[in-house]
């Protein structure tokens, strides 16, 4: 419910969010919500995680996480 109420929250707003998905600063799965933020993120930033070259799972920490 909480992607659904921000994707809903962006539209209201008359935000084009076109190509674009909705990402949470602090991860759903790692305990966030909308009130922690959220913010327009291509969908492959947005969906995966640092693969090498043979498409390999390098880390399953994102680059936001190391911070």
């Amino acid at each position: 419910m909480e992607r659904q109420r921000a994707r809903r929250k962006l539209d209201h707003e008359g935000v084009d969010r076109s190509g674009k998905d909705v990402a949470h600063v602090k991860a759903l799965s790692k305990g966030g919500s909308n009130a922690d933020g959220i913010r327009l993120e291509s969908p492959a930033k947005n969906r995966s995680f640092k693969r090498n070259s043979q498409r390999a799972l390098v880390s399953e920490t994102s680059k936001r996480e190391k911070k």
